[in-house]
């Protein structure tokens, strides 16, 4: 028989995202569903939006 404190976790528990709390395997990086859907309506709302590149800001005079 083994023992849970023998087994080596495959991932490091790391401060979630968050909330700081320590992640959770099954909701991995997040510490909880609570959290993970936090972060999932931010991407699903428009919350995180990429900056445009430089070379995309400057129109291109060579196209029509």
């Amino acid at each position: 028989m083994m023992s849970e404190d023998k087994v080596t976790q495959l991932r490091p528990k790391v401060p979630c995202p968050e909330c700081g709390q320590p992640s959770e395997q099954d909701t991995f990086p997040f510490c909880s569903r609570r959290c993970k859907n936090l972060d999932l309506n931010r991407w699903l709302s428009g919350a995180y939006v990429l900056p445009p590149a430089e070379d995309d800001e400057k129109p291109n005079p060579d196209q029509h």
